[in-house]
């Protein structure tokens, strides 16, 4: 990973951080993005002293708002004109409905359309890489998802489990529509895979949840995985020679597999990338692109 740039979004803890800390080590430059100064700067901190010849820094932003998102972009283009890397792993857990500035649904917002719109700002400087990689972190919650074209933030009908579920199979989605639309623009020197990190133990479902939930949560997580071993997959599909040129796959543990059923109908991916398209004020998601 010597001489190559990474990005890795939510890289001040749990998976994130374990991402960042795996791809410093191997020699990459890395700038994670963060929603807190704190936590970026002690995260930066911990990174250098466990990688002191790798580049490391970070970019804030709050990731469910397209104006930060683009900002972020914005900085990060400043110090890297070429991407080697970009993982989308940031995500969120809400048991009660919250809208963001922009009007949308806060587990629909950072779980898929910062994804969806952090890559297409970085598009260019993937675009510029011989070998780029864009890893997106999913879940096989996507199993038990269901779009909601009519009512995506289901202002109507909102559960944190019906919306994170929805989020995750939106990650599925997106990565097998961006492959093949990667595809027909002739930009198969990007790569883009979804990753299942497992049962993880992380905070996710502690941090915006009702106290039941939480607990639930902390039930769940016993006996998880380690952040480390959740980043596995994702540390993988970003270094290993042997996956080159593999894409629009759905992973775990540093396999490919099937995914849901529902996640393989074209139509569907198709009316996704407009709506999210139109949530984030795109009107060419490939505009300028070119193969290298």
């Amino acid at each position: 990973m010597k001489g190559k740039n990474c990005v890795v979004t939510g890289g001040n803890a749990g998976i994130g951080y374990e991402t960042a800390r795996a791809l410093a080590e191997a020699g990459a430059s890395v700038i994670i993005v963060s929603r807190n100064l704190e936590k970026a700067q002690t995260a930066v901190d911990s990174l250098k002293a466990h990688a002191p010849d790798s580049k490391i820094g970070y970019v804030l932003a709050d990731l469910s708002s397209t104006k930060s998102i683009r900002g972020a972009a914005d900085e990060i283009l400043r110090d890297f004109g070429t991407i080697d890397v970009l993982v989308n792993n940031a995500g969120t857990w809400f048991s009660k409905l919250e809208l963001t500035e922009d009007g949308i649904e806060r587990q629909f917002a950072v779980n898929h359309l910062a994804y969806f719109l952090l890559t297409r700002e970085l598009l260019g400087a993937l675009a510029k890489a011989r070998d780029a990689r864009i890893i997106c972190v999913g879940s096989d919650s996507h199993f038990h998802g269901k779009l909601h074209f009519e009512d995506v933030s289901l202002k109507n009908n909102y559960h944190g489990l019906r919306a994170y579920a929805q989020s995750k199979l939106a990650n599925v989605m997106f990565v097998y529509e961006l492959d093949r639309r990667l595809k027909e623009k002739g930009l198969e020197n990007i790569s883009v895979n979804c990753v299942q990190p497992g049962r993880v133990n992380t905070d996710i479902g502690l941090k915006h949840t009702i106290s039941f939930h939480a607990l639930a949560w902390k039930i769940r997580r016993l006996g998880g995985l380690s952040p480390a071993a959740g980043a596995a997959t994702s540390v993988y599909l970003a270094s290993e020679e042997g996956v080159k040129g593999q894409s629009g796959k759905y992973w775990d543990k540093c396999c490919p597999k099937p995914s849901s059923p529902g996640s393989y109908q074209k139509e569907d991916a198709a009316r996704l990338w407009d709506i999210s398209e139109s949530l984030c004020g795109i009107q060419d998601y490939f505009e300028g692109l070119t193969r290298v």
